[in-house]
């Protein structure tokens, strides 16, 4: 499906209701198209732990515009389900992922950050920024 609304339609075809009782959760799932527009923005929330994050966000249930009340998971499901058929998990998405060497880069060294405060005391002062002080 090209656009949320199209998902707000069906969830009213499938649960009743106003495709607007629908719009929030399915504009949540498409947000990340704003950051990169084409299907791999789905890595971020087509997945089980979206699901479950959506429900998280939107509580369990919602009442729609006619009264019934439908499971805010189920209405996730149907989204992901719409747009790939199936459900999922975010390693599904992710062992597909080439690692670059950027993401394993990190200035945090545990071993050198320990011997370097085992000769120091347990309170260690900020580096000092030459362009705040007044001398700067």
């Amino acid at each position: 499906m090209a656009h949320p609304y199209h998902h707000a339609v069906r969830s009213a075809r499938l649960f009743g209701g106003e495709p607007a009782d629908y719009q929030a959760i399915h504009d949540w799932f498409d947000e990340s198209k704003a950051h990169l527009a084409d299907v791999r923005h789905r890595a971020l929330r087509h997945h089980s732990e979206g699901i479950f994050l959506c429900e998280a966000i939107f509580g369990a249930t919602l009442t729609n515009s006619v009264g019934k009340v439908v499971p805010v998971r189920t209405i996730g499901e149907q989204h992901v389900k719409d747009d790939l058929g199936w459900i999922p998990t975010v390693k599904d998405w992710l062992q597909h992922l080439e690692v670059q060497p950027w993401m394993g880069r990190t200035p945090f060294r545990p071993q050198t950050d320990e011997r370097q405060s085992a000769g120091t005391s347990s309170v260690q002062q900020p580096p000092q920024d030459d362009a705040a002080s007044p001398e700067g």
